[in-house]
């Protein structure tokens, strides 16, 4: 770093993404990315007309994506919230909602961007241990006086909690917001989105990147009370009001209008999913309940970081951590049936040397 840094940023650690190697041509399973392209409607709607309108800036209130989003879920153009992907709107939810009289609290074991944002802004937060087999308890967040944020299904875990269950730590804290991320919600989990109409602390966070096939698009939104939209409208207006560009707008109003197609897709990873939990248990595995597009896994046989060196190394890359508590397990997203039996076939080759 440089000695121009401000003194209040030397101790961050910034959140570390999953590595992208250029050296040479990978099976991707690192970053819970689909294996399908875009529906065919997408690529329309990014057409030569929309490309020769980029000199001019996008809509700031993004209101025809507002307006499909609201349709699509049952809600007014007022509840919803557009940010450059669901990471933004992480960011403005520490911003916009957490200082020193309110902090915030968050799973021990969950998304990596959670800590960092508490550590910029300086916050005080609480990190809430995982129960035993990596389970989310809701009695521990229910009345704890603080702003919470929970994603569920829960990364690295895969492990979901019910509506009612949400609804409980809602309804507990009502002078405070709670955020739930559902990032991973279309793959066979259950949205609390219903509650919102009956909560006016609680935000919904969900994203364009895993079900829709749109991570290079950068698009995240938020459904809510359009009290809270108000607050999350002042601070971008504050910082980056013409946060989501013409192509991704365009392109995420196709992607909705093809739903069909993109819940096609979801049943093929959730039938994928099935598949390799039960090849991997074949190998003695232990794989935590999934309702996302990637599962969590351990080989009581080969430690965790020599699974993800040595499937690295066969041109397989899965997610792999060193924190103590994680550090015998992998991520491993739910890629293609062909995705999958390549990283079977090189999983077998590993565990056949172990023995």
């Amino acid at each position: 770093m440089s000695r121009f840094l401000s003194a209040r940023f030397a101790d961050l650690e910034a959140y570390v993404p999953g590595e992208q190697p250029q050296d040479m041509k990978y099976v991707k399973l690192n970053t819970n990315e689909s294996p399908f392209p875009p529906a065919p409607a997408v690529l329309e709607a990014i057409n030569a007309a929309e490309i020769d309108r980029l000199n001019l800036y996008p809509d700031p209130e993004g209101k025809a994506l507002r307006e499909k989003l609201a349709e699509h879920y049952g809600v007014k153009m007022e509840n919803v919230f557009l940010a450059n992907g669901s990471d933004e709107l992480l960011n403005f939810f520490f911003m916009t909602f957490c200082d020193e009289e309110k902090p915030v609290a968050y799973p021990a074991v969950s998304y990596g961007f959670y800590p960092v944002y508490a550590s910029l802004y300086r916050l005080p937060h609480a990190e809430i241990p995982l129960r035993e087999g990596f389970r989310l308890e809701p009695d521990d967040y229910c009345g704890i006086g603080k702003n919470i944020v929970i994603a569920n299904p829960n990364a690295p875990t895969g492990r979901a909690i019910s509506v009612d269950d949400i609804e409980r730590i809602v309804k507990s804290s009502p002078d405070h917001v709670v955020m739930i991320d559902e990032a991973y919600i279309d793959f066979g989990g259950e949205s609390c989105l219903p509650l919102v109409e009956k909560y006016e602390n609680l935000l919904v966070c969900q994203t364009f990147s895993k079900f829709r096939s749109l991570a290079g698009g950068r698009l995240g939104f938020a459904i809510a009370s359009p009290a809270l939209i108000e607050d999350l409208d002042k601070i971008k207006y504050s910082t980056n009001s013409y946060n989501i560009n013409r192509l991704t707008m365009a392109a995420a109003i196709a992607t909705i209008e093809s739903n069909d197609y993109y819940a096609g897709n979801s049943q093929k990873i959730q039938a994928n999913r099935a598949y390799t939990i039960e090849e991997l248990a074949k190998l003695g595995f232990e794989t935590l309940p999934s309702k996302a597009n990637f599962i969590f896994t351990r080989c009581p046989r080969v430690p965790g970081g020599k699974l993800y060196r040595d499937l690295k190394a066969r041109g397989v890359l899965v997610r792999h951590w060193e924190k103590p508590e994680i550090a015998d397990w992998c991520r491993v997203t739910i890629g293609s049936r062909e995705q999958m039996d390549i990283f079977l076939e090189k999983v077998r080759e590993i565990v056949k040397e172990a023995e």
